[in-house]
Order: C-alpha cells, then structure tokens, then sequence
C-alpha cells in the first residue's frame, strides 16, 4: 500500500450566504455544467458544512475552486425548498446532508418536503447526475437499515446505493483500488493505498454498484468493522441518471488533499456528464460478502437510532 500524507491547501474564497449565487468557474464560455450543492444538517453538523459569521462553508469553498479548475459551475445552498421548484438548471446534485431532509434544523432552514425528494429522484431517474460525499449515506434510511429487501429500503437509499449503519474512531485505513474509473488512473498506484478518515460501516448496498475503491477491514479498529470488506466509493446508474457516492470528506484535511480531491472530481465530472466510463456491476467479484455484518457490527455511533436487527 502506498501511504498519501493528508497536506492542507488554501481554497478559493466565494461569496454570499443563505442559497449563494453561482459560484463561477473561471471566465465566461458556453455550455458549462451547473451543479447544485446541498449541505443541509438535521441533528448533527459536520464542521466542513458550517457557515460561520455568513461565510460560505469549507466545503462550498473546495467545490468552486474544483468547479474553477475543471469547469464547472456551482450553486451552494441549505434551503430544501429548492427542490419544489424547476430543477432543469442543473445537470448533477451534489449532497453532503445529515439525517431525514424532511424534519427540522437546527438552524432553521426551510426542509425538503416529501414531494420534494420525489422530484429529485424523478429528476435522477431522467437523466440529471448525483454525488454523494460522506453523511449523504445518513441522510434517509431503510427500515430495516441493514439486511432489507429492495421492498424495504427508502427510494433515496435506492437511488444511492446504500446506506451507513454507524462508524468507529477516525483512522488510517486500507483502500483497495478495484475500478479504473475517472481520475483513479492519476493517483499514481496500481493496487491500493492508505488515507486517515471517519469510515463509514455501510449497508443495503445496490446489487448493480460498480465498486471504485473498497474498504479492507481486517485492521480497523471498532466492532462496526467486524466484517468482509465492503464498498466505500462507487458509482452505477439510476434510471438514466448517473450515480457516484464516497464515503470520505469528514474533515476539513480531507477536502484539501489531492488523493480526496482527486477522486472528488472524477465522480463529479462524471456525474455531470463531462467525462465517459463504464460502470458495470461487479460487487459480487470485489466484495462478495458486503451485506454480512456481526450483530455488533449495525451500529456503533454514539449518537441515532440504531437500525432493527433479526
């Protein structure tokens, strides 16, 4: 395993708060993608989402400088209204949201509303993109939210791919490289490497995922990870749309470091239809006992409702 040093970078300032104007990635030209980033947090907030003193959140600031370098445009905003209204402008949605978008926040911003999810996977389903980073996998969940029957689980776990089921302490961890999907090839390793993040214990995963990186177990520190490897980057496509979720993004560092930001902008390009690749299924060849998990293993965070189990 090659080990990637987490380094810390300066990311463009942008402007503005509440729904922020479009962030511009670099000088006028035509036909640029537009992507709208939601972060909005019900309960928990991860710091590299917070706006502080009306600033624009970390996050919202390593997407338009990304945005910049690969031409791209952004649309920041916490507002879950926005999804009543048209959704035409935007060609992907990229989220790193936390818990049921429907319920209150606690900064009070407006929630999605039922129908709104709805027009957001109609929209994926016809063609528009997703990305998904982090706690987009604890956004809506299944009931029950390991082990369910495709009957079972939230049309927005559905869409996604999967779902987390809880996490141990931040640590470095093994990645096994198992697709050679955009901006993979430029991480400079053939097989695998090591990085240090909050890891996700993941379920309920879609059986059509194209596996991008998977998640080694075996020295994980933390009864959630008391199972096979299993997915932690991915890709497949919903309907017509395009699909890409990872688990990393916890901290501020992450969001600076090339490897993160590497295969950020692989799945972001790809999801807004700026780059081609094929996405075929191969979870049962990359990690054939995702889904087994120890009774221990469904939930170890120290905050939520943990998921039923049999």
């Amino acid at each position: 395993m090659r080990r990637r040093e987490l380094l810390r970078g300066a990311a463009a300032a942008v402007l503005g708060s509440g729904t922020l104007p479009l962030l511009r990635a670099g000088s006028a030209e035509t036909a640029k993608r537009r992507l709208l980033y939601f972060s909005r947090s019900v309960g928990y907030e991860h710091s590299v989402v917070q706006r502080r003193r009306g600033e624009p959140a970390h996050s919202e600031r390593v997407l338009a400088e990304l945005g910049r370098r690969a031409g791209f445009e952004v649309v920041c905003t916490k507002d879950g209204s926005i999804f009543e209204g048209s959704l035409e402008a935007f060609d992907a949605f990229v989220f790193f949201t936390c818990g049921d978008q429907t319920k209150p926040s606690l900064d009070h911003t407006p929630p999605m509303t039922p129908h709104g999810k709805q027009r957001l996977l109609e929209a994926i389903a016809a063609g528009k993109g997703f990305v998904g980073f982090h706690s987009a996998a604890d956004t809506f969940h299944s009931n029950p939210r390991a082990g369910a029957t495709a009957a079972q689980k939230d049309p927005y776990v559905a869409m996604l791919g999967g779902e987390f089921v809880g996490h141990g302490q931040q640590q470095e961890a093994a990645l096994i490289i198992a697709s050679r999907f955009p901006g993979v090839g430029n991480l400079g390793c053939a097989e695998g490497l090591s990085f240090t993040d909050e890891w996700y214990a993941l379920a309920n995963f879609a059986p059509d995922l194209h596996v991008i990186l998977v998640q080694e177990t075996a020295y994980l520190k933390g009864d959630c990870y008391r199972r096979p490897n299993y997915p932690c980057t991915w890709a497949r496509m919903h309907g017509k749309g395009r699909v890409f979720y990872t688990s990393l993004g916890h901290r501020e560092d992450v969001w600076t470091n090339p490897f993160f930001q590497t295969i950020a902008l692989g799945g972001l390009r790809w999801a807004a239809g700026m780059v081609e690749a094929e996405v075929p299924p191969n979870l049962q060849r990359v990690t054939p006992r995702a889904d087994q998990l120890a009774r221990v293993a469904l939930f170890s965070a120290a905050w939520g409702n943990p998921p039923a189990t049999a």
